[in-house]
């Protein structure tokens, strides 16, 4: 049993869904000379539409309610379904990375859309009150997850450690809350213990819970239910439009956690020899602070999150795998 709650930041409104920035270049920047390890041509991507099938797949309550949800949280994540079909923005590429890791550990997909509630996924927002990442852990909430924290490397930015923590504690509340989604994200907001006592005091268990008359809770874990049926019935309706469906069939990278030779000294020049691109890989990776990589004094290597490489999926037939979203 865990002995702590994975609270969440996000106790004050969830600020609006940013675009990834473009990436400048710099004045006088020489390209990067080909890699003959790999070339990004031959990097394995999939559509974002069969990203988005897998998605609807994995929903728990795929039909939404008559009115679509509630017109305020709509409205506040009106830009979420553009920037899925926004090429060059990294929040579908990351939005499937975590589409794979919860399905993989037989879980609603309601749960992928976590992330633009707390950090509009980009996997470097940090909050004034100290949460970071894509999943907007606290350093508390990181050591008792095992998410390292230390100097030169913040787990919590990793998408690949924040990820992997969040999955198992999902997973945790899913089997704790009797499969109810609703309840597990009031849980992931607020803390377990603090659903149970409302549970309690409302004279209801798991089983027969309506998560909506639960007592004692704030109105922001109440709205959390309400911002994740939003946000899927957003995406319901963009993909009546046809327009919006041709802007997901896109090739998409497959992201993978790739574990990192010991003597590496950059993300840049690791990227450069896989021939990768640079710029998204530190991006996607604000763990590594300047995108160094500090030496560790373990045997555990760390691991960043990159396209994956075509002879590492026939070895472990997933672009996500037990270091995603193992148990």
């Amino acid at each position: 049993m865990l002995t702590c709650a994975l609270l969440s930041p996000m106790a004050m409104a969830a600020q609006e869904i940013p675009r990834t920035p473009p990436r400048m270049a710099e004045a006088n920047e020489t390209p990067a000379a080909p890699s003959t390890a790999s070339s990004s041509a031959t990097l394995p991507t999939r559509s974002g539409r069969d990203i988005y099938a897998q998605f609807r797949a994995g929903l728990a309550d795929p039909e939404c309610p008559a009115n679509g949800g509630s017109a305020r949280w709509r409205q506040h994540f009106a830009n979420a379904p553009k920037r899925m079909a926004t090429d060059g923005d990294d929040v579908l590429p990351l939005f499937g990375y975590v589409v794979d890791a919860v399905r993989e550990a037989h879980l609603p997909t309601e749960y992928a859309l976590i992330p633009f509630v707390e950090s509009g996924y980009r996997p470097g927002a940090r909050s004034a009150g100290g949460p970071a990442g894509l999943w907007q852990f606290i350093a508390l909430t990181a050591r008792n997850h095992d998410v390292a924290v230390r100097p030169g490397y913040d787990g919590r930015l990793s998408p690949v450690d924040s990820t992997r923590a969040a999955v198992r504690y999902l997973k945790t509340l899913h089997g704790m809350f009797a499969g109810d989604w609703r309840l597990a994200v009031m849980a992931y907001n607020a803390g377990e213990y603090r659903v149970l006592g409302a549970l309690r005091r409302s004279g209801q268990n798991a089983r027969n819970a309506k998560p909506e008359t639960l007592q004692g809770l704030s109105p922001i874990t109440h709205a959390y239910v309400q911002k994740l049926r939003a946000l899927s019935c957003l995406l319901e309706s963009a993909d009546d439009r046809e327009e919006w469906l041709r802007a997901l069939d896109r090739p998409i990278p497959l992201l993978q956690a790739r574990a990192l030779p010991h003597g590496a000294k950059t993300l840049e020049a690791w990227a450069r020899d896989q021939g990768l691109d640079a710029a998204r890989v530190r991006r996607m990776n604000p763990a590594f602070e300047g995108g160094r990589i500090i030496a560790r004094n373990d045997d555990d290597a760390l691991r960043v999150l990159a396209p994956a490489a075509t002879a590492e999926i026939a070895a472990t037939g997933s672009a996500v795998g037990a270091t995603a979203a193992g148990p």
